[in-house]
């Protein structure tokens, strides 16, 4: 008998368990995406603030200087040897 009463609160307990997940999942989840929803909308403020400070920032000069080595191969490899034929 016990056995039967150990099965019956396991089932009871599950089904207890899926409907309350039923009712409180859908809040769960609104709170947690309006959490996260918070914290992207600060992390991006701050990012926004940053770029238009460099965006006012008028008279500034900037120069890029530009690498002088040349791109491509300019290193020899080894030794060329002309071959000849033989008759």
């Amino acid at each position: 008998m016990a056995f039967l009463k150990t099965i019956l609160v396991i089932l009871l307990v599950y089904y207890l368990l899926k409907i309350l997940a039923k009712m409180f999942a859908p809040k769960i989840l609104n709170y947690a995406a309006k959490k996260t929803e918070s914290h992207f909308r600060k992390t991006f403020e701050g990012f926004n603030q940053e770029t238009k400070q460099q965006e006012e920032q008028v008279g500034d000069v900037i120069i890029d200087k530009k690498s002088t080595t040349k791109k491509g191969k300019s290193e020899k490899v080894g030794e060329y040897i002309d071959f000849e034929e033989l008759d």
